[in-house]
């Protein structure tokens, strides 16, 4: 008989420290391993970091990890920070990002979300709800096999 898994979600306050991400994403594997979903760690790891990085380099305050479950077998992964503009292209699925020099060391972070997420976005107030300013950037992956 098969059971079903109450819905959950983790959320990691994080200061503005270059550990920071790191400390994330093993919060991220050790949630994965908790869950059963292993299978999801490589997509979901490489989504985190990339949405990590970016409130890392761009923001200069606190920003929090979320992660929650998505139906059917899946992982929801969110990073908060405190500035309300979106990155290039992250609310607009028909922007084309220019491509990156293949020299330079950034510049692929959303082409990576876009060919790695099932669906990706952001979210920004008042869709966040309550007091918290800021944006809400999101990425979701499913386990291939239950596809």
């Amino acid at each position: 008989m098969a059971t079903v898994s109450p819905p959950w979600s983790y959320t990691l306050q994080l200061p503005h420290d270059p550990r920071a991400p790191g400390i994330a994403r093993a919060t991220l594997r050790t949630v994965l391993v908790a869950h059963d979903l292993t299978e999801l760690t490589p997509t979901a790891e490489l989504l985190a970091s990339e949405l990590l990085t970016n409130a890392h380099l761009h923001t200069k305050g606190p920003y929090a990890l979320r992660l929650r479950s998505s139906e059917p077998h899946g992982l929801y992964v969110a990073v908060w920070d405190s500035d309300p503009r979106l990155p290039p292209g992250f609310g607009d699925a028909t922007y084309v990002p220019p491509e990156a020099a293949p020299e330079a060391e950034n510049g692929r972070g959303l082409h990576l979300v876009r060919a790695c997420a099932d669906a990706w976005g952001a979210s920004v107030p008042p869709e966040l709800g309550g007091s918290e300013e800021g944006k809400l950037l999101w990425a979701e992956c499913q386990c291939n096999a239950l596809r």
